[in-house]
């Protein structure tokens, strides 16, 4: 075999980032305590206003007469304002167990350009400005890892056919990537270890590498074995949640990855149902799979920014600002929608165009950070969102 070939192979799937910078959709690192925190990056800008409608505001339907209907286009009650869009019908359970919430009209800083390249960058470096991001930045996960000591590179992990800034950085982390499969015999691993017995680079990341694949081909065997001949194949959102919460369930406390296809210029009632029944389908294969753990977890999906208030005129909305995002887990005080609404009417819109974003999006992984993982103020403030303001505490956790 080809050293080089190899080497490149291994590190797809397991590596040290602060070694070999390449990164993944499926990020881990071991902390202390029982707490977990997975964070999932909705890339292509999911459209807030129509996953959390705000059917009880009146200028909604005058401005989208044929997009987020609340209630009477099939989206599910919440709490008399807000509608639940009805891809997301089968994580209800979770809301009226009061583990699952929103929050809205919250962005990143950033503004006006409405790049998902420059907006997703922000989003995962969490820094300030109006981009694009310095390719040596780093991301706000990894820089919280790096204010914790006890952090081991044992038990970082990072894959990718995405990169994931938001893990990137000095601090050691590992990875997993489901399409990469390094399909060695027991025979050829053992020649492998001989002939580069002496070679610490090749050794390690052989080792790490085979030591990653065969547990993850484990998880995805055990996953795969009840589901009968007619059962729906499990999606790729699903596979990352079900090989997150194996990790989980051992050493890691973070997990994060990524789903694509919130770009809804047309269609959206198709492009919007297709990516949310992903979504819900990874948060529950995190709720199952964790078993006990899901009381001590914490689940945040986060988007670049929002989408325009207006419809176009095919059916479907354009970039813009505001947004939300979503929380769920067994930690997670939910149940409710979380935010200052700022109102649709005619002067309440940024720019005239978009949901006016009301508070930091950053604010709500922050706070979290600091009740699951005991960051301090300081430290969330100086090091991991420098500059943020942090403002009041939301209570998001129990």
């Amino acid at each position: 075999m080809d050293r080089r070939f190899f080497l490149k192979g291994a590190a797809l799937i397991g590596c040290s980032a602060a070694a070999m910078p390449l990164f993944t959709p499926v990020s881990f690192a071991a902390m202390p305590g029982e707490n977990r925190l997975v964070v999932i990056i909705l890339r292509g800008a999911m459209d807030g206003l129509d996953v959390v409608q705000p059917y009880g505001d009146p200028d909604l339907r005058r401005l989208r007469p044929a997009l987020s209907m609340g209630p009477q286009g099939g989206a599910l009650d919440l709490d008399g304002f807000y509608a639940m869009h009805p891809a997301l019908k089968s994580l209800m359970p979770l809301w009226q167990k009061g583990q699952l919430a929103f929050a809205h009209a919250v962005a990143t800083p950033y503004r006006d350009k409405r790049s998902h390249f420059d907006g997703q960058d922000l989003l995962e470096a969490g820094i300030a400005g109006n981009g694009p991001v310095p390719s040596s930045q780093d991301g706000w996960l990894n820089r919280l890892l790096q204010t914790m000591p006890e952090t081991s590179a044992e038990t970082a992990w990072s894959v990718g056919a995405q990169e994931m800034l938001l893990l990137a950085g000095r601090a050691p982390i590992r990875s997993w990537e489901p399409d990469t499969d390094l399909a060695l015999t027991p025979q050829a691993q053992l020649l492998l270890g001989q002939v580069y017995h002496d070679d610490p680079l090749f050794r390690q990341a052989a080792e790490a590498a085979i030591e990653i694949d065969t547990r993850a081909t484990e998880v995805m065997n055990a996953d795969a074995a009840p589901q009968a001949k007619d059962a729906p194949r499990p999606s790729n959102a699903a596979r990352l949640a079900a090989y997150s919460a194996a990790r989980l369930n051992e050493e890691a406390r973070i997990a994060s990855f990524s789903i694509t296809g919130w770009d809804s210029h047309k269609n959206q009632p198709g492009v919007l149902g297709g990516a949310l029944k992903q979504l819900a389908e990874a948060i529950l294969t995190l709720q199952r799979d964790l078993g006990p753990h899901w009381d001590r977890t914490t689940v945040m999906a986060l988007t670049e920014f929002g989408r325009t208030v207006r419809q176009n005129g095919t059916q479907g909305t354009d970039h813009g600002t505001g947004g939300a995002m979503l929380m769920a887990g067994g930690a997670v005080r939910g149940g409710r929608v979380y935010g200052d609404w700022p109102g649709l009417a005619d002067g309440k819109l940024f720019e005239d165009r978009d949901l006016m974003p009301t508070r930091d999006v950053r604010a709500y992984p922050a706070w979290a950070m600091a009740g699951l993982f005991g960051i301090d103020a300081t430290r969330l403030t100086g090091t991991v969102f420098p500059g943020l303001d942090l403002g009041q505490n939301p209570g998001i956790l129990l």
